[in-house]
């Protein structure tokens, strides 16, 4: 059978890419709108009441009104915005964030895709608070950079066109220093923590990639504080078999000298390390992912085919 798809919002970074992933699939039939008739909200009604599944990739303020306009009780919606990550009666898009995530999925009529920071950053927490080795109620801070496609088509613009009056030399920016960010709550929400963590978010110079960075002080935490080995066992149990998700091994992270954010571009994979110094009882948990990949689009195709029953990994990867 084939399903009807409508990308609301497709010619954007997040809709392009996601179109890119899904094009050449016999199983799904597109229906597009015109240039002229994307702005038309008849044209739009019309679309996303014919749609089977809408992916929605629009700004926050469009994407709650293109669910206003939905009426046909069968069309299923993907949320790539942020717009209801934390709303009652939307299933959360990340899979791999419990062992009933996928049924839920499955089944699921409205589903909002993970932010890309979240996406790392739950990964790395729920594990800890599902474990009981982090209390709910730890004062958690989270480091991140990303690439600066992360901010849309204004920010990729800025970065990259030389002859606007808003080109941007910066090769590493820090921002929200107000500590308020759109992606706090929802980390908050599905990380099992009671208070907001501290999110300190940053940009880089070049296009895609992301780390997502939550350093740890264990002996600061009551009873002493869990080893580092047994916050690695934690967090490799949770995601054992996954195909998506992956833990790097102790030997592995300690190894390492460095971490490149752009190392899983055009991929749907997140790769999570437990960089840590037990003599210190300190721990670096890292996530390492593309922001349009795994925490973007390529989750969305992920979720599209676990809705539509069909192999989870089909064209997640460019």
């Amino acid at each position: 059978m084939v399903t009807k798809v409508f990308i609301d919002g497709e010619v954007g970074t997040t809709g392009l890419q996601i179109r890119t992933r899904l094009d050449g699939r016999t199983d799904l039939e597109f229906i597009r709108l015109s240039e002229a008739n994307r702005k038309d909200a008849n044209a739009r009604r019309d679309a996303l009441n014919a749609a089977d599944i809408v992916i929605l990739c629009l700004p926050d303020d469009a994407a709650k009104e293109a669910v206003t306009l939905i009426t046909n009780p069968l069309t299923r919606v993907i949320d790539a915005s942020s717009a209801h990550r934390t709303t009652h009666g939307w299933t959360y898009g990340f899979p791999e964030m419990g062992a009933e995530q996928r049924q839920i999925i499955s089944g699921a009529n409205r589903v909002t895709n993970p932010g890309c920071y979240p996406t790392g950053a739950i990964a790395l927490i729920k594990p800890l608070t599902d474990a009981g080795l982090l209390p709910k109620s730890w004062p958690v801070t989270i480091n991140a950079v990303s690439g600066y496609s992360g901010g849309g088509k204004s920010m990729i613009a800025e970065f990259e066109d030389e002859t606007s009056a808003n080109y941007s030399h910066d090769n590493y920016r820090i921002y929200a220093m107000g500590l308020e960010h759109k992606h706090v709550e929802e980390i908050r929400t599905y990380g099992g923590l009671t208070h907001r963590p501290l999110f300190a978010p940053a940009v880089g110079r070049y296009a895609q990639g992301m780390i997502v960075e939550v350093p740890l002080q264990l002996w600061a935490i009551p009873g002493g504080g869990p080893s580092v080995a047994s916050v690695y066992e934690a967090i490799a149990d949770a995601y054992e078999g996954e195909r998506f998700v992956s833990v790097a091994t102790l030997d592995e992270a300690a190894a390492m000298k460095g971490l490149d954010p752009e190392g899983l571009n055009g991929t749907n994979q997140l790769k999570l390390f437990v960089f840590g110094n037990e003599m210190r009882k300190q721990v670096r948990l890292v996530a390492l992912l593309d922001n349009l990949g795994k925490g973007a689009s390529a989750q969305a195709v992920q979720c599209l085919n676990i809705m539509v029953g069909l192999d989870e990994g089909t064209g997640v990867n460019l």
